[in-house]
């Protein structure tokens, strides 16, 4: 399934019920299974991050690393400005567990230690999380550190955010460690271990919650960026610069709930034509009105047996906006799901950043990563 992410617009023929808004200076509310966009506000302006830099931390150290490697806490991440999990000098832990840190606590000393584990330095992991956002066509996102501490030309905007969440939360590493609200972990220089409470209030606030990352400095203000699974679907908010921020989460998750459900649209292994059949399922966020104008194109190949049973592509449309296709295949032909991650979607644009994310995919599944 190539799902697009086709922004939801409140002007469109009036099929669109009104946002709750928010007191965000910039804020995006996305569908992670088909990526669209339900709700933004200057979404694509640039602006600081602050410790929502660390979501791209986790996926690239998750993607790069072993869970199982250790560690060991240099001079640069020992005593690092900001947020911390007081790492000692020379300690060493899993890097399972310095994302536990990461991700709960916010800890800058852990997010150095773990790029310079990674990525060799600070600037080599930088590098490493700016190829990464390329690969999932984030255009209006560039990283220089690990941790998000104000920097010129680090930056990100509410809708890459939401896409970069969404992709991560299809890693089942990444998505287990955003829920967790507390964490104990070996503590080598004391005689009691590491108690980490998730610094993610939804986690315990909002029903449904499963992550994602809060963020603050003076520069970025308040930063939030949030996850929540009800009735099979999960939706994500990012909110720069929100006073109000748990607040508006809360509103945010409810309208995206209420008023865009997920909808199967096609069935893996529904018969399409005889002897065809879909290669996957397809489920899309709409609103009740919306589903009246879903169409269905059918686009057929010449059988080839090199081509293993594949047969074309069901294009589907919500009016005349493509959102996605589904591939074909003659009847037991349909191969296996992707084993890494599970669902592969663009941009808005309809650029092809289905096609980078799944080369990435790939990439990181035959490598080892």
């Amino acid at each position: 399934m190539y799902p697009l992410g086709v922004q939801a617009k409140e002007q469109d023929k009036g099929h669109i019920p009104p946002s709750p808004g928010s007191h965000a200076h910039a804020v995006t509310l996305m569908d992670v299974t088909s990526g669209r966009i339900l709700y933004e506000h200057n979404g694509d302006e640039e602006l600081p991050i602050a410790s929502l830099t660390k979501i791209m931390t986790a996926i690239v150290a998750i993607e790069h690393g072993r869970l199982s490697d250790k560690v060991k806490v240099g001079r640069a991440a020992y005593g690092k400005e900001g947020s911390s999990i007081y790492l000692h000098l020379g300690e060493e832990m899993t890097l399972e567990n310095m994302l536990f840190g990461l991700m709960l606590r916010s800890g800058n000393d852990a997010a150095t230690a773990i790029a310079e584990h990674v990525g060799g330095s600070e600037e080599g992991f930088a590098r490493l999380m700016n190829e990464k956002a390329s690969l999932l066509g984030l255009t209006h996102s560039q990283f220089q550190n690990p941790h998000g501490l104000d920097a010129k030309n680090h930056y990100s905007s509410a809708n890459d955010l939401a896409k970069l969440t969404a992709y991560a939360l299809h890693n089942p590493d990444f998505r287990e460690i955003v829920k967790t609200q507390v964490k104990q972990a070996p503590n080598p220089n004391d005689p009691w271990d590491y108690k980490w409470i998730n610094k993610n209030k939804m986690l315990r606030f909002y029903e449904g919650a499963d992550g994602v990352k809060t963020g603050y400095t003076k520069i970025a203000k308040r930063c939030l960026v949030s996850s929540a699974t009800r009735n099979g679907q999960q939706l994500v908010v990012v909110t720069i610069n929100d006073g109000d921020d748990w607040n508006d989460h809360r509103k945010l998750l409810d309208y995206g709930f209420a008023h865009f459900p997920l909808v199967e649209i096609v069935k893996k292994g529904q018969t399409v034509q005889s002897g065809i059949v879909a290669g996957a399922a397809f489920k899309y966020a709409l609103n009740e009105a919306e589903t009246e104008l879903i169409e269905k194109k059918l686009v057929l190949h010449e059988e080839n047996p090199l081509r293993f049973g594949y047969r074309g592509e069901l294009q589907i449309s919500l009016g005349e906006q493509p959102i996605g296709k589904v591939p074909l295949y003659k009847r037991g032909s349909v191969p296996a799901a992707p084993k890494l991650y599970q669902q592969v979607y663009s941009s808005t644009d309809h650029k092809p950043g289905w096609l980078r994310s799944l080369q990435d995919a790939l990439r990181a599944l035959f490598s080892g990563d």
